[in-house]
This record gives C-alpha cells, sequence and structure tokens, in this order.
C-alpha cells in the first residue's frame, strides 16, 4: 500500500498519537489487541510510537519481545513438527478447528513426548537465537515493526531506549547466536 493511502503517514494520526503519549508520559502507548497470541509476563510488549521513514514522519506498530522467549517459541515448535512425525494423528493445537475430536491419550502422550523432545533440543543447543528487527513498510497502518532483544524483560525503559537508539540510528543489534534452556531447568 502506497504511504499516501496509508493514515499511519497522516499529520493529524501523528498529532494525535503524540498527543496520547504525552499524556502517558511516554514516548510510546502500549496497544492492547485482542488479534495477537500475546504471551503473559514481561516478555513482550505491543506498542506504538512515532518516528521516521524515508524523511516523513510515520507511526510505528511495534512488537517486541525477549530472545528467551523467541528462543522458547522456536524450539516448541521444532519438538511439535518433530512429534508430529512420530504421531500422525496428532493435530498441533494450532490447526485444531471445530472439526476437531479430541483424543486426550495422545494428546498427553504427545505433550510428554514433546517436553522430553524439548530438552533434547535445548540440551543439544539445536536452536540458535539472535536479537533482529524486521520492518513491514506494506502494513496497512503505519510500519509494522518486530523487535527481538537479548533482554530478561521488556520494560518501559527498554521500550524507550530502544525508540530513542531507532531513532537516531544509533541502535546496534546483538548479531552473537543464542541458545537458552527452559528456565524451570536452570532453578
Amino acid at each position: 500500500m502506497p504511504a499516501s493511502l496509508n493514515s499511519g503517514y497522516d499529520p493529524e494520526e501523528i498529532r494525535h498519537l503524540r498527543e496520547e503519549c504525552r499524556k502517558a508520559g511516554r514516548s510510546f502507548i502500549y496497544t492492547p489487541n485482542e488479534d495477537l497470541d500475546e504471551p503473559t509476563g514481561d516478555e513482550f510488549a505491543h506498542f506504538q510510537f512515532v518516528g521516521r521513514h524515508q524523511n516523513r514522519e510515520a507511526i510505528y506498530d511495534a512488537v517486541m519481545y525477549t530472545l528467551r522467549l523467541h528462543h522458547s517459541s522456536i524450539v516448541y515448535e521444532e519438538a511439535e513438527r518433530r512429534a508430529a512425525k512420530s504421531f500422525p494423528l496428532y493435530v498441533p493445537l494450532d490447526m485444531r478447528d471445530e472439526t476437531y475430536k479430541a483424543n486426550e491419550d495422545l494428546d498427553e502422550e504427545v505433550e510428554l513426548f514433546i517436553t522430553e523432545l524439548i530438552e533434547e533440543i535445548e540440551e543439544a543447543e539445536d536452536i540458535k537465537v539472535q536479537e533482529h528487527l524486521e520492518l513491514d513498510t506494506a502494513a496497512d497502518y503505519g510500519i509494522d515493526l518486530d523487535v527481538c532483544l537479548n533482554v530478561e524483560a521488556i520494560t518501559d525503559e527498554v521500550i524507550e531506549n530502544f525508540i530513542r537508539d531507532f531513532n537516531t540510528n544509533a541502535l546496534r543489534l546483538d548479531t552473537t547466536l543464542y541458545s537458552f534452556k527452559s528456565e524451570e531447568e536452570e532453578e
């Protein structure tokens, strides 16, 4: 969609967002969204802020999450993929619809198997992740931004520092590859 048709570039929309940010006392506002499958806790945030893109002001609609959360999501997906090979009748949770017929015994067996696979994947450090930022300028509203940082928690301070660095072209992402173990295992 051309920027001229995208209301995230509209000066009135930008002025409105700046006013909301001012009222909130931050350079961003949180944007709860029921459509996103948002995890609970402090490892994820969905927010909007004003920045520049190609010498124009624009609204950025950002999701930010920790590297640990990103790693655990990829590890779970890989474990579920491997489990599906061993249990062809298993239907992953995100593939179930109204026609799905529950099979509690199979589900329980597969979930135990997935737990074992997760431990194996983590122990072997098969999955490695790094900080990243993805921009989608073809969004319907403003610019979509997907940000993954190697921080313990996504806090107001982390978001503020990110926005400052992003808007001043001072953002430097860590290219080191990391692997994590489940928190329960570390305790």
